[in-house]
């Protein structure tokens, strides 16, 4: 039985992708890609009661959030619920933000819901998987 020796720096490039271009078609290793993005970026979701909303907007707008859409919503409980029935008219905020902030954003949003007297809602955030042009990510990240 023979035993080889592995040479380290044969095995390390093993793990790596191979890239193949076409004006040399010689095998390159691949670099890791390096993220063009420094801050990674959010849609935060906010639902909220509709007299509410410009007290919720300026709050967001404190964490860095240069984009926001209000949108007219409505709730779902019917009088049938009785003690659950509460202002059925709601306004849905989609808000913008680095993920560096989200967790703050968020935070100051619980806080606010429970001391805030009628300022009951809900947030949450979807993380972006991609985006497209350099200008607006440097305005929607407040990175110029």
């Amino acid at each position: 039985m023979a035993i080889s020796k592995v040479n380290p720096k044969k095995a390390e490039q093993a793990k790596q992708p191979i890239l193949k271009t076409k004006r040399n078609p010689q095998v390159k290793i691949a670099s890791p890609k390096k993220s063009l993005a420094p801050y990674k970026l959010m849609l935060l979701v906010t639902v909220i009661p509709r007299n509410k909303a410009d007290f919720y907007l300026d709050l967001l707008q404190s964490f860095e959030v240069n984009f926001q859409i209000e949108v007219s919503a409505f709730g779902t409980a019917t009088k049938a619920f009785g003690f659950f029935d509460a202002d059925r008219e709601k306004q849905a905020l989609f808000s913008v933000i680095r993920e560096d902030n989200a967790e703050n954003a968020l935070a100051a949003l619980e806080e606010r819901f429970s001391f805030i007297r009628g300022g009951k809602g809900i947030a949450f955030t979807i993380p972006f998987s991609s985006m497209v042009g350099v200008l607006a990510y440097q305005f929607l990240s407040n990175k110029q």
